[in-house]
């Protein structure tokens, strides 16, 4: 076993930004089993409590770590609820590596800064073959004997330093600046594929181990589907998705996000072996989940076949990757080899490029959205892109054809936007037939024939007609019953269009009206169903002012300004008889929403029904809860927030600003007052920040500038 100690490298970085199950337990029934467990003793249960705990821990290892299921969910539920049920029966024998703390639960509200053991650095980036020769030619000049490397696949996530005391995990930090980071232990612990407490007994008594946190994208696919059905914005990728969700207060919600970790990098003391492939796979056997995707080879020619193979297969892996990481195998050569300022000579990153595909658009066709706004759709000779077949792509408004100077059979240029979205990017002209016609935007609704609108300042054309037209009904249905409106959760898309179609449905007043003998015909509706679905309705009575209003759907009245005017006008009466003047007066109310209210209010159909809604109970009065605000010490003082923060999550952020009187706006101007910038602010608006002299605060600076405004 190698013993040299690994601490005297000094500077240490972050990389890439079947077993035997335990003897199942008795075949009885759950209640059997709980009612045995009522007659426990202390130490009956004590005994009960480890071997679920090492039970329960084998299964979560079969399915998140090595991907082979050994259980039932049903069972594997039933054996969580068991343990659950002991340990608050018998809390002496919680431990704090129990699988019932993965659910979460816990608060931070504020993350601790901690000083990293080791540094941990970054890797220089190459962009071409020739640059990775010329690494592998700089190796061979200053080691000069045979060398080895592995190639591993840089994953694009969060880099995470993991650190071990006698088989426990004690903490967790992120990279931060490289020096120091912050210690995110309490949501860490809810990745079940980051082990608690390590199997066998040869592990270092202390030890690091480094790898990524990243968002799958069947997770982060599932998370941008419920966005989008609450109305909400998507988020832009799943690295900066797993960023912000490390930093979120609430453990519970952490957990729920479906987030994974890959390890590829040891650090300590004692280390099994010398060199890094070796002290890899023997980590997976305490444990780990360390990636399969990894290759010991000897030259350039290896190098280079590790990275023609993923350039074609990483479009199939069930997570983003963006290169191939190169590493002397070593350590003794890695510590020959040493460090420059920045980074460590002895391995390097090299990015893949860019998947750029050229293909004919055969048509363009349009959607209509909840609101009535028209996008047009680029209608794509399929093909193949990033591991996907590529058939449509969004082409967002009629300046953006307009720009583009699309015809109908162009040859078409499309990239995906962060490796997901499609887009078209440009023409090529060389292939442009001579007698093309520029394309020419509809003139009328493609569901109902309406003509469409077009505001003056707006980039989009919508349909008028949002009491006729099929899509904007079901739409705002759909967006009536969202998370952050009503929150209908028994309902989604296809029962609305099960309900819509059955003619049991017209609008989202007629929901209150259903009964179970009314939806326990639709199709695949058990009587389960469709009482959970009466009960969903009936408990969405409770949703507070402020998010009936959001439901409502009116045009322009997202989130933040249904809560604007809820706090300026308190009830729908004042709202629905406010004069367009009226409307100007409350905060954050320009003419373009004003003008939105007074034609949503001044149709007869939307005034009915917004009173079947008050008949029905719901709630149309701001309550004594809701209205938060408690000081003006932020007026007139406009607020953009981005990145990710210590103290606070955005959204706390964003209502201390409004329940001190301040704006909060999503994009950065000349009026914007101030910024506050967390960690991964996007570096578009640190540029426009600049260029504007917009100043930029940090979160401790806005408690000093509310402390100041108290003064």
């Amino acid at each position: 076993m190698q013993t040299k100690p690994r601490h005297k490298r000094g500077f240490v970085f972050a990389f890439h930004t079947t077993k035997k199950c335990f003897k199942h337990i008795s075949n009885k029934p759950i209640f059997e089993r709980l009612e045995k467990n009522r007659s426990m003793t202390s130490e009956q249960a004590k005994a009960r409590i480890e071997y679920l705990s090492k039970e329960i821990e084998q299964h979560n290892h079969n399915y998140y770590v090595l991907s082979n299921a050994t259980i039932s969910d049903y069972d594997f539920d039933m054996l969580l609820e068991e343990l659950h049920r002991l340990e608050k029966e018998f809390p002496e024998f919680v431990s704090s590596d129990s699988p019932t703390q993965r659910v979460g639960g816990g608060i931070t509200k504020e993350f601790k800064t901690v000083k990293h053991k080791y540094p941990m650095l970054s890797l220089s980036n190459s962009y071409s073959r020739e640059e990775v020769q010329e690494f592998e030619g700089r190796i061979h000049k200053l080691i000069e004997r045979e060398t080895e490397y592995v190639c591993e696949l840089k994953y694009d996530g969060v880099a995470i330093g993991l650190t071990y005391v006698n088989g426990q995990l004690v903490q967790a930090l992120t990279r931060g600046d490289g020096v120091q980071g912050d210690d995110v232990t309490t949501n860490i612990r809810t990745i079940k594929s980051i082990p608690l407490k390590l199997k066998g007994s040869d592990f270092p008594a202390e030890f690091e181990i480094r790898g990524e946190v990243f968002l799958p994208l069947k997770a982060f696919e599932k998370m941008n589907k419920e966005r989008e059905e609450a109305g909400e914005e998507l988020y832009a990728n799943p690295r900066n998705t797993a960023s912000g969700t490390l930093k979120m207060q609430d453990s519970s919600v952490v957990a729920k996000r479906g987030l994974d970790c890959f390890l590829y990098f040891l650090l300590g003391e004692n280390l099994p072996f010398n060199n890094h492939y070796d002290n890899l796979t023997k980590a997976r056997e305490w444990g780990f989940k360390v990636p399969e995707y990894m290759r010991k080879v000897k030259d350039i020619n290896g190098i280079f076949s590790f990275i023609d193979e993923w350039d074609v297969k990483r479009h199939e892996l069930p997570f983003e990757t963006d290169g191939v990481v190169l590493k002397v195998n070593s350590y003794d050569d890695q510590d020959a080899l040493g460090f420059t300022a920045k980074n460590p000579r002895w391995a390097i990153a090299y990015k893949f490029k860019a998947e750029q595909v050229s293909t004919l658009l055969n048509e363009v066709t349009f959607q209509v959205g909840r609101t009535g706004a028209i996008t047009p759709v680029a209608n794509l000779k399929p093909v193949l892109l990033a591991g996907t077949t590529v058939k449509r792509a969004s082409l967002h408004n009629a300046d953006q054809i307009e720009k583009l100077d699309l015809r109908l059979g162009d040859t078409v240029f499309v990239e995906k936007g962060g490796e997901i979205i499609p887009k078209i990017i440009g023409v090529d002209l060389s292939k442009r037939s001579v007698d093309s016609e520029p394309l020419k935007y509809i003139t009328h609704c493609p569901e109902c024939g309406t003509e469409l609108k077009r505001n003056e300042g707006e980039a989009v054309h919508f349909c008028p007609n949002d009491t006729g037209c099929p899509p904007q009904i079901k739409g705002r249905m759909e967006h009536f019953v969202s998370r952050k409106a009503m929150d209908i959760d028994s309902i989604g898309a296809e029962t609305i269009e099960l309900l819509f179609q059955k003619g049991l449905v017209k609008n989202y007043a007629d929901i209150y009206d259903l009964k179970k003998e009314d939806v326990i015909t639709l199709d695949r509706m058990a009587d389960k169903s469709a009482t959970n679905l009466i009960e969903g309705i009936e408990k969405s009575k409770a949703i507070p002012f402020t998010r009936v209003l959001f439901a409502l759907g009116i045009r322009f009245v997202g989130e933040t300004v249904a809560k604007k005017l809820a706090l300026h006008f308190k009830n729908i009466d004042n709202l629905m008889s406010a004069t367009f003047e009226q409307l100007m007066e409350a905060d954050e109310i320009g003419e373009k929403i004003a003008a939105s209210i007074k034609e949503f209010f001044a149709n007869e159909n939307n005034v009915e029904i917004v009173n079947r809604l008050r008949e029905k109970g719901l709630q149309f009065e701001l309550s004594e809860a809701e209205n938060t605000k408690v000081s003006d010490k932020l007026a007139g003082k406009t607020f953009v927030v981005s990145g990710v923060f210590a103290k606070f999550s955005r959204d706390e952020l964003e209502k201390a600003i409004e329940d001190n009187g301040g704006k909060n706006v999503g994009s950065i101007s000349k009026k914007t007052t101030y910024i506050v910038a967390g960690e991964n602010m996007g570096p578009s608006k640190l540029e426009k920040a600049q260029k504007l002299n917009v100043p930029i605060i940090s979160e401790d600076d806005f408690l000093k500038l509310l402390e100041a405004e108290a003064n």
